[in-house]
């Protein structure tokens, strides 16, 4: 049986609609919860290994703050190795862009280039099309071409030569990739519960009000109100995708 091995790194950051999925398909879920000194995990060959967001970055390895970030990294290539399946959730994917060979720098918008944090409810657009590839297809079942995720993010990936980009927003090109058939990366959240996002809006309202303004908490409040079911609708879509492909994926190493 499929093991989902959830790697945390932060209290509010939880495995959410992930771990709801998971139960559902009657998984064991495992949650190694770094920030708080638990040990990486030694993986299975069935497990499903999804690392999740933080705060912290690729540019934070070796921050005496953050100890375990560069063996999480050394983890995730030994899982790339092994064609482990794999997801990567924000910070999650930055790490694994890092652990294929690329890296994750600063968001940057104009000319000249100046900082840009993108919080809040936007839209990505699928650049993938499922008629040429099966794997892409079955990721996409049911999803329209493009569709309203949740943002939190200040940094974005510079992806290895051998990625596929899958989808971009307007102001980040890569918003989700693939590394290999087993390893997916997702700079969006899409695990986000929709009772989950009050607490990131009172515990990072720091960090909402820098990217939007002293309005930005209400803001996303009122865009919830509006969205936040059909975007967690979608989340389940794509999630529940995601697993199908994964587990397909090990089945056939």
């Amino acid at each position: 049986m499929t093991r989902l091995v959830v790697l945390q790194h932060l209290q509010r950051e939880g495995p959410g609609l992930f771990a709801l999925e998971a139960a559902h398909r009657g998984w064991p879920i495992r949650i190694v919860r770094l920030d708080l000194g638990e040990p990486l995990p030694h993986l299975e060959p069935d497990d499903l290994l999804l690392v999740l967001g933080g705060p912290m970055g690729v540019a934070d390895i070796g921050d005496p703050a953050y100890p375990w970030l560069a063996a999480e990294v050394e983890l995730l290539r030994q899982a790339l190795a092994q064609q482990q399946p794999l997801i990567g959730v924000c910070l999650g994917a930055q790490l694994l862009a890092l652990a294929a060979g690329g890296t994750a720098i600063p968001l940057q918008v104009g000319e000249p280039p100046r900082p840009l944090r993108e919080v809040g409810y936007g839209a990505i657009s699928w650049c993938v099309h499922p008629d040429h590839d099966p794997a892409v297809a079955l990721l996409l079942h049911g999803l329209a071409t493009s569709q309203l995720v949740l943002h939190w993010h200040g940094d974005r990936c510079v992806l290895p030569p051998a990625a596929q980009l899958l989808a971009s927003s307007l102001h980040c090109r890569e918003q989700a990739f693939r590394i290999s058939p087993s390893a997916v990366g997702l700079q969006f959240h899409v695990e986000v519960r929709p009772e989950q996002l009050e607490l990131w809006l009172q515990d990072d309202r720091d960090y909402v009000v820098g990217a939007l303004g002293p309005g930005g908490v209400e803001r996303i409040r009122a865009d919830a109100a509006c969205w936040a079911a059909e975007v967690a609708g979608h989340g389940e879509r794509l999630i529940a995708n995601l697993l199908d492909q994964l587990t397909v994926a090990v089945a056939c190493r």
